[in-house]
């Protein structure tokens, strides 16, 4: 078990706040508090500088939170390594994933996985592609699912299964009439786009580029963070959006929208990213080998 005061500065140090740590520590700010003076009368200096409201670490802070990321990982890894012994699958699994993964892929995966191993205390975070990229490859994430392969060096990225793209936009949109699109059929509609560092964004700018279509030439309305408000925008028929097809396979059934392949199909790879030098835990080669076989079954 990791020092106490190290696990509460490293939730100071995360949430850039006392109270917010407090929060998820479930304790209460003074508690917080008095665990940080602890660890800074046992080294002799400040860890935090505390100015108009907000808190930035200093220097030795920035030493000590280095160590202090190593040290917790080494105690969960020790945790978890004496559960394996005993033949037990336990420990946290901090999973991260892309919008369109978490929101209409993943959880199905988590659920059945957890029923399997029930010890197991799975935590999703969300965010785009290079956000989710950048939290794997600082070990604040064991493993990732993108859009795409990872960029970063140090991180290996293993394909999951294939994604189909397509447009959507609602049944008296100009674009519903058409069996397929080509890129030329849209330049002159109203386009409502994800938002840059996006995996959908990347791949559909790639796309549209490689059909001789500069993607700035687009007739762009918004820029959204999420699925779910691409599908509530285009459902108001201001314009239309290309997503993956689990994304609105529900209105796309029920006739609340249109779901339009493009010709030539655009399919991207989904990818499980992780640390390639960081010990892989028999929980976390698990849930990997897990997570491809039903990502595979969703999409066939």
């Amino acid at each position: 078990m990791a020092d106490r005061r190290l696990q509460v500065f490293h939730a100071v140090a995360k949430h850039g706040s006392f109270t917010r740590a407090a929060d998820a520590l479930f304790m209460t700010q003074p508690a917080v508090t008095f665990q940080i003076k602890q660890l800074e009368d046992q080294y002799g200096t400040r860890l935090f500088d505390r100015r108009h409201g907000s808190i930035t670490l200093t220097p030795a802070g920035e030493l000590v939170l280095d160590y202090a990321r190593r040290i917790l990982a080494l105690s969960d890894e020790m945790d978890i390594r004496v559960a394996e012994l005993t033949g037990e699958m336990r420990g946290p699994l901090l999973v991260g994933a892309s919008t369109t993964i978490a929101e209409f892929m993943l959880p199905r995966v988590l659920g059945e996985f957890n029923a399997l191993y029930p010890q197991v205390r799975a935590r999703l975070i969300v965010g785009n592609s290079v956000s989710i990229e950048s939290q794997v490859a600082d070990h604040a994430l064991d493993v990732g699912l993108i859009e795409a392969p990872a960029k970063q060096s140090g991180l290996s990225s293993l394909n999951c299964c294939e994604d189909e793209l397509q447009v959507i936009c609602v049944p008296d949109y100009p674009l519903a009439e058409f069996a397929a699109l080509r890129p030329g059929d849209l330049v002159d509609y109203e386009f409502i786009s994800r938002e840059p560092g996006s995996g959908t964004r990347a791949i559909t700018d790639s796309y549209f580029a490689e059909h001789g279509i500069a993607p700035e030439t687009l007739k762009a309305q918004m820029e959204l963070g999420s699925p779910e408000a691409l599908k509530g925008v285009v459902a108001t028929g201001l314009g239309f959006a290309i997503v993956s097809r689990a994304v609105a396979a529900k209105e796309i059934e029920l006739g609340e929208l249109r779901g339009i392949p493009l010709d030539p199909p655009l399919k991207r790879g989904l990818y499980l990213v992780h640390p390639q030098e960081r010990f892989q835990s028999k929980l976390l080669a698990t849930f990997i080998d897990f997570a491809r076989r039903k990502l595979k079954e969703q999409a066939s």
